[in-house]
């Protein structure tokens, strides 16, 4: 698929549709990839920005069109043509605000709803940030829906290439897929404490191993 006005490229591409609740930070995870902020289209009928982002893998390139929101979640929901056709998703909260996690399954409901059977990854963003309020055992809506997570920080750069490369191997039906070449993002704007989220990604794999909790109670305290 190509976007309107713009010549297909002679190498796979694919609609990634990127969702969450406004200020989340998914508008500042794309345009951290050089080349989607120099290629943006903009498609008012819709509200979307559109931006191509191009990864080198061990198969080839690829491409994926990334459709961002532009904001128009603030206003009750997306419309099914945002969705239409996806092939893949990326699904974003905050792990400063709990109301973004809460909302995480709404968002999962509407892409399964137009979007049957796409691979779904789950970013939990702004890990750089110190006041972090979605504490790792309450992260458990993944293992529910048998969604792949990644704890991210935009402004870091952290984890950027895993959604993209997780998302490339489903979609490639290899997961020995690799990126082979440097991915080109725009500098950091912040720094991490890699130990400090090292021992929390620790804990949320240790959670994986608790029984989840009933479809009502996600442990949120």
């Amino acid at each position: 698929m190509a976007l309107p006005n713009t010549q297909p490229v002679d190498y796979p591409s694919f609609k990634l549709v990127l969702v969450g609740d406004g200020g989340t930070g998914k508008t500042t995870f794309v345009k951290r990839h050089i080349s989607g902020e120099f290629e943006k289209r903009y498609e008012p009928t819709i509200g979307v920005e559109v931006r191509p982002l191009d990864f080198t893998t061990s198969h080839g390139k690829l491409r994926f069109y990334c459709w961002d929101t532009a904001g128009q979640e603030k206003f009750g929901g997306l419309r099914d043509g945002y969705y239409i056709n996806g092939q893949c998703a990326i699904i974003m909260f905050d792990v400063t605000s709990r109301l973004t996690y809460k909302n995480v399954p709404t968002w999962h409901r509407d892409i399964s709803r137009v979007c049957e059977n796409i691979p779904v990854v789950l970013c939990g963003n702004k890990v750089d940030v110190k006041n972090r309020q979605v504490k790792a055992k309450m992260v458990t809506y993944h293992r529910k829906k048998n969604l792949q997570y990644y704890e991210i920080s935009a402004k870091s750069n952290y984890n950027f290439e895993k959604p993209f490369l997780y998302l490339a191997r489903k979609l490639a039906g290899n997961m020995d897929l690799r990126f082979e070449a440097e991915i080109a993002l725009v500098p950091a704007d912040v720094t991490i404490d890699l130990a400090a989220q090292k021992k929390i990604e620790e804990e949320i794999t240790a959670a994986a191993s608790m029984p989840l909790p009933d479809e009502d109670e996600d442990i949120m305290d």
